[in-house]
Parts: C-alpha cells; structure tokens; sequence
C-alpha cells in the first residue's frame, strides 16, 4: 500500500529510486516510473490473454479438425466458437466475483489472481489429448479449459483499466491507457504471428498431431513472468485513499448497490463495450476465418494480412490515445461509430474482391477506425464510476456486454451467414453496433483532463516530488 506523505522535499544529492504517489492536501503527484510500471505489469497481462484468444481464433479451423468429429467442417468451426464464445459466458460471474473483491481487498491482488488463472487454463488445453483419442472427452476439457480463461477474465480489463487509470495523472490518463491495447495487439500480433510461422512451415498433418499444441504451452511461462510484475507493483493512490477513509466513515458495498445504484452509468458502459467489441472481436477474431473458410482465401496470406494491420493498429495506438487527452474521448470514440456506420460495407466488399491489395485496403480502414475505440476505452470506462465502486462495477458492465455482444460475435456471424446465405452480415453487424454505440457517446459526459470520479486530482510528478 502507498504511504502517504506531505508533498515537501529538499535538493536531490543522487538519483532516487521510484517511490509510491505523495498525496498533497488538494492533489496526487504520481511517479512517473511508477506509472511506467504499473502501465507494463497491466499490459502484459492483457496481452497474455489475447495471446491465447488471438491464437485460438487463427488456428480454429484446426482445432475444429483435432477436438470434433469429421463429418462436416462447417459444424466443425461452429462447435470451435461454440467453446470459443462459452467461455464468454461465465465472464459476468468473474466479474461478479472478482470486481467487488477488488474493491474490498485490492486491485493488485486481485489482478495477480487473475493472470495465475489465465496461465493455467490456457497451459491447460495444450495438454487435452485430440478427439480421435479419447472421443467426446476431448472437446469437455476444452469446453472446461475455456470456462477457466472466462472466469479469471472476468475481473481482467476492468482490473487492469482501473489500475492504469488510478495511477495515471489526468492529463495523460488517455496517453497511458491507449498501452493496455497496446499489450491487446501485441498479445494478437505474438498468436497470429506464431500460428503463421506453424502453418508455414509445419506440414498439415504435424499441426494437427502437435504443432497447434506449442502456441498454448507457451502461455506457463508468460504467466509466471506477468505474475512477477504484479506483485511488484503497489496498490493505486485511489485505492490506498479509499482505505483510509474507510476506516472513518466508508461503508461495505453490496453488490447490488454497483448494480443500482450506478444503472445509468452501467448502461453507458454497455453500450460503449458493445461497439468496441463487436468491432473488435470482428476484426481480430473472426475476419481470418472468414476469410479461409466463407471466402476460400488462402490462410498463410490471410494471417499476414491480418498481422500487418494490427502492426499498424500498434504503431498509431499512442498517438490516438495521447490525441484523446488533447480532444477529448467524446470526439474519438464518435469518430470511430460513424465510421463503421458508413465504412463498414465498402470495407466489405473491398474484402469479398479477393486481391490482396483489396483485402489490405478494407482490413486496414477497419483497422484504423478500431483504433478510435482501443484508443479511447482504457480512460473513458472507468471514468464512469466513483472509486469505492470502479472495480466492481466496471467488471460488471463490461463483462456482461462483451459476454452478449462481443465474445459471441464469430458464432453468431458464422451462423448468420450460414442461415442466409449474405456474406455480407460482417458489414451489417458492425454498422448496427455503431449506431448502439452512437447512442451511448451521445449521452457520456466528457472525462478528458479531469479527476476520477470520487478521486483527488492527479498530477504528473518531478524527481523533487519523490523525495521524501
């Protein structure tokens, strides 16, 4: 926990380590190598969720092939996502678990929880033995592996959101937020990257007999590093002010309250989580299967496609995000709506054209109007919520949306297109999220520069600030 000290300080003789935030009477004064860390831990912990959500999605056909019977490929890939989007599912009683228990004991803690889980389930499913093994148990232990991933991800992004945001000062909270995408993209850049390098250079049959087990194995590693990282970091400013107070007067939240007592707000959240994910989950998650399997595209051009939009996704993510401190979130996450609402069928059909420099053109518009929302999240959802509830609450909102909305988003434009023949509903699912979404800018207040919601202002501190 932070101690709190008077903002005084005498002339450094020597460079000082990092030290938790100084509250003064009117203002917190962050660290900026303790934000630089906190930003880091947070990150890759993200990316290492969407490392294995990443690789799922590329490798899915696959794994249609190795964890359900052979009769139809279509159903193959539907019972695929069918685990991909059960997963999801279970995601609101994560949060219902892991946001009020945030709140009550720690984001920090809770956060160290969370990763130890995602490295176990993940780690999990490289072990399942295939359906041809051992039957209809293999895809239960995946079906089981993915209940894991959801749960522990249930109290991930508003975790890792509401850690970035508390420690980061006002004025660069979008700056510093846009990097939890970051670590999204470089977690999906890392999947998509090795399943490109496998389908490459593995031949089919040694994918399907145990390459496509390397990219989950990975993740043991990768959890004990994240795991690490976070149990360095100390708790946020807002957290360590909120304990203290609630010493004198704060009472316990019930979690019914987080619910009733922030609806309006949570309603807000929903919206905005249903266009950021539906968007997202459409791009990143489906658009390479939809490629391979509804377009016959072929798969190794269709990764390196992909990877090469979310390298440019990476590349402006800052500068979106330093853009949303400068304008404001409002103006960003507006602009990325009407986007997909007049974009989203040209990109389209720019697609279904098939040459490369066509399906370039359509990924990357969709792309960079993704970058609105990925840019502007971080900061804008838990500036939703005061700081006695931002953990719960968030995790509830969020994770209810992206449960109904975006996690099932491969299953039900699969089953759509399946149903009815127009492979065209990519286009129409995202242009009616956008005008959800549209609906929900309209009616958020602008957060850009401002305090938290229940917070003491934040402001970027000097080495003289560290001192105590």
């Amino acid at each position: 926990m932070p101690t709190v000290t008077r903002d005084t300080a005498v002339a450094p003789e020597a460079p000082v380590a990092p030290q938790a935030p100084v509250r003064t009477e009117a203002a917190t004064v962050t660290d900026p190598a303790l934000v630089k860390r906190a930003v880091k831990a947070a990150a890759l912990g993200n990316a290492m969720e969407w490392f294995d959500f990443g690789v799922y999605s590329y490798i899915a056909v696959t794994l249609g092939k190795v964890f359900f019977p052979s009769s139809n490929p279509t159903a193959q890939l539907l019972s695929t996502f069918g685990a991909f989007a059960a997963a999801f599912l279970v995601r609101p009683l994560g949060g219902m678990v892991f946001g009020p228990l945030g709140d009550r004991v720690g984001r920090q803690k809770v956060l160290a929880v969370t990763m130890i889980m995602m490295a176990i389930g993940t780690f999990a499913i490289g072990l399942i033995p295939s359906y041809a093994t051992i039957g209809v148990g293999a895809p239960i232990l995946l079906l089981l592996a993915r209940l894991v991933q959801g749960f522990s991800t249930g109290g991930e992004y508003a975790g890792a959101s509401t850690f970035i945001a508390e420690y980061a000062p006002d004025k660069k909270r979008g700056f510093f937020g846009s990097w939890l995408e970051f670590g999204t993209l470089a977690g999906y850049i890392g999947g998509a990257g090795l399943v490109t390098l496998m389908t490459a250079f593995l031949s089919t049959e040694d994918l399907l007999s145990w390459g496509w087990r390397v990219p989950f194995l990975i993740a043991g590693p990768m959890g004990i590093v994240g795991l690490y990282l976070r149990m360095r970091l100390e708790e946020t400013p807002a957290f360590a002010a909120e304990v203290e107070k609630s010493e004198r007067e704060r009472p316990k939240v019930r979690l019914r309250e987080m619910v009733t007592g922030q609806w309006r707000a949570l309603l807000l959240c929903m919206g905005l989580v249903l266009v950021f994910n539906v968007t997202d989950y459409m791009l990143l998650s489906y658009m390479p299967s939809y490629l391979t399997s509804e377009l016959k595209y072929d798969e190794t051009h269709g990764l390196l496609v992909v990877l090469g939009v979310m390298a440019l996704m990476m590349i402006v993510q800052p500068f979106a995000g330093a853009l949303t401190d400068r304008i404001g979130r409002r103006p960003v996450i507006a602009a990325g709506c009407v986007g997909f609402l007049a974009l989203s069928v040209p990109a389209i059909l720019l697609i279904r054209q098939g040459s490369l420099l066509a399906v370039a053109l359509g990924m990357g518009a969709l792309g960079l109007l993704l970058v609105c929302f990925t840019s502007s999240m971080p900061a804008a959802l838990p500036a939703l919520f005061p700081t006695r509830v931002r953990y719960g609450s968030l995790s509830i909102g969020f994770n209810v949306s992206v449960s109904l909305f975006g996690g099932t988003t491969p299953l039900v434009v699969t089953a759509l297109i399946g149903a009815t023949g127009n492979m065209m509903m990519p286009a129409y699912y995202m242009m009616a999220a956008a005008v959800i979404g549209g609906a929900a800018v309209w009616f958020m207040a602008e957060c850009a520069g401002r305090p938290l919601p229940g917070s003491a202002p934040a402001v970027e501190g000097t080495a003289a600030d560290r001192l105590t």
